[in-house]
């Protein structure tokens, strides 16, 4: 198949979609695809770019700290890098798809798109997030563009049946954004500096929904704090804030980006996982530490996927609660005979997100919708 790949940033690494787009890309071009991205950026071998959009200087400098850009559409650029594809994936809502859409359907090609924006993820950006109201609001908005597609990636259950829930009419494919084959089984000896260290570690971005503030707060209540060292693995608008929280540590945490390679490392001699968001679509990063054989502790909030990971019931805490999380910190570290027999059970079960997987669903997806186009033409 000729597959073009639409997305509004394509070389940024530190950005979880981004990271996803790139491992499709990859893989679709592993099983024999032709596939050519559209986006922003640095111009490529298969991939052509367009300009960003310019924002008042207040939004502009929230989008930097969050480190995210969208692209401006242009008709002729967009024509002529549409021209010939069997598909069109489109992969954020906003004004890039929206044009690109009524191109493809005036060109007549097939199309599809993924729901990767959780509306909390707007929502507590700006102290909201808990307000149903508002999210339905942002779930209502967005239909009115994925109403226009017959198939839409969902990387989780979880966000296919909100879609549903919020009255969206298209085809859900439930396809995990997958875990790169290299997040695997094997662990290492701590670095000599950390040696006498508890590492406890959570990946993800420094913003509101994740809940950073919840697993700084637990730590500090655990009956290992002295122990303790937390891994913060990420960057974010709440740096800052998170950094100053921190002081009630025994331990100043590590918080920094990881590149791949590094975040491989951490993990493989990782004490234990937490992931403490209140909303997540599915949470790659949980998955790709439970590959590499730790075992996860996991907010049970309705408003996040990652629930699905935990197997059982010493791994979910009540979201928001930072007692509840301690208790279950300190339940592992009193139970390590339990917490390493875990371990392989998470590692296993993890296997089933690989991401050979995820590129063999996106491939039907992809095959599903040319074949419905062409019955509906």
């Amino acid at each position: 198949m000729r597959i073009l790949i639409v997305i509004d940033q394509y070389d940024n690494l530190s950005n979880g979609t981004t990271i996803s787009a790139k491992r499709f890309v990859d893989g679709l071009r592993k099983n024999g695809n032709e596939v050519q991205v559209l986006s922003t950026g640095i111009n490529s071998e298969n991939k052509y770019t367009l300009k960003t959009y310019k924002f008042p200087r207040v939004i502009d400098k929230y989008f930097k700290a969050n480190e995210m850009v969208f692209a401006k559409p242009d008709e002729e650029i967009m024509r002529k890098v549409f021209e010939g594809q069997d598909i069109i994936h489109f992969y954020m809502p906003f004004r890039l798809a929206h044009k690109g859409i009524k191109i493809a359907e005036e060109m007549k090609i097939p199309h599809t798109t993924a729901f990767h924006v959780q509306p909390e993820n707007i929502t507590y950006a700006v102290g909201l997030g808990t307000k149903q109201v508002l999210n339905d609001t942002i779930y209502a908005y967005f239909k009115n563009f994925y109403n226009k597609f017959r198939h839409i990636h969902c990387p989780s259950k979880f966000i296919a049946n909100q879609l549903e829930k919020h009255g969206y009419k298209a085809k859900m494919h439930v396809i995990s954004n997958g875990v790169d084959e290299e997040f695997k089984f094997n662990r290492k000896e701590k670095p000599d500096e950390l040696k006498d260290k508890i590492i406890i570690t959570m990946v993800g971005r420094y913003s509101p929904e994740k809940r950073q503030d919840i697993l700084i707060d637990a730590i500090s209540k655990s009956k290992y704090a002295d122990k303790i060292q937390l891994v913060l693995a990420g960057k974010g608008q709440c740096f800052d804030k998170y950094k100053e929280q921190s002081k009630i540590l025994k331990n100043e945490p590590i918080m920094q980006f990881y590149t791949k390679e590094e975040l491989i490392n951490l993990l493989s001699y990782t004490d234990l996982y937490v992931h403490s968001a209140d909303a997540e679509i599915e949470a790659i990063s949980c998955l790709e530490a439970i590959s590499c054989g730790n075992v996860p502790i996991i907010s049970n909030s309705n408003q996040s996927a990652t629930v699905q990971f935990a197997i059982n019931e010493e791994s979910l805490f009540e979201h928001g609660n930072s007692k509840n999380l301690a208790k279950k910190i300190d339940y592992f570290l009193d139970n390590k005979e339990h917490l390493e027999e875990m371990r392989k059970k998470y590692a296993e079960f993890a296997n089933q997100f690989k991401i050979e997987n995820s590129i063999k669903l996106m491939e039907k997806m992809f095959k599903e919708e040319i074949e419905d186009y062409e019955k509906r033409k």
